[in-house]
């Protein structure tokens, strides 16, 4: 169990030390500039029941609003992330109990090393896709502005890629 918890924080660390900035520049924009919005106002485009294609956002990063447990969560897709990052004020916002979890794994961020708590997400879903049971980690929001959706998520579709600068993904 533990070496599973630091492969999977070290799939974070990756991201972590790659993108924090980045995120953090999209993720904390003012609402009305984000470029993130709800499923049914995303300009997400629904190809069919099992499709989605999202296209690029500022700087190129795939931003959407994606529906973990029943609540809707602005997040950067990142194939760098080993599993979906979820800082404290979001997870608390998607109603994970915080104060129950364990923070035991260690993650190495551009802002330190950190701990982080493993949880389980029941449901995850963007448009028209949905997936059960999806690893990810919450981090504290010092090391983390939002949420990171990483291959814990993308690893349950039959595929995503970049095609025509956009991102297909198909469950």
């Amino acid at each position: 169990m533990l070496g599973r918890m630091a492969v999977f924080a070290g799939g974070i660390v990756a991201a972590a030390l790659v993108l924090p900035g980045l995120a953090t520049s999209y993720l904390e924009r003012p609402q009305a500039a984000t470029v993130a919005q709800p499923v049914n106002a995303s300009p997400a485009a629904y190809t069919g029941g099992r499709s989605v294609v999202l296209p690029p956002g500022p700087g190129g990063h795939f931003l959407a609003t994606f529906t973990i447990n029943g609540r809707k969560a602005d997040g950067m897709v990142d194939t760098g992330a080993s599993m979906i990052a979820i800082n404290i004020s979001t997870a608390r916002r998607l109603g994970i109990s915080t104060g129950s979890l364990s923070f035991t794994a260690r993650a190495n961020t551009a802002n330190g090393i950190v701990k982080g708590a493993a949880v389980m997400l029941d449901r995850v879903e963007i448009g028209t896709i949905a997936v059960k049971d999806v690893q990810a980690m919450v981090l504290p929001d010092k090391s983390l502005s939002g949420m990171l959706v990483g291959m814990s998520f993308l690893n349950k579709l039959s595929s995503y890629k970049v095609e025509n600068g956009a991102l297909h993904l198909t469950r």
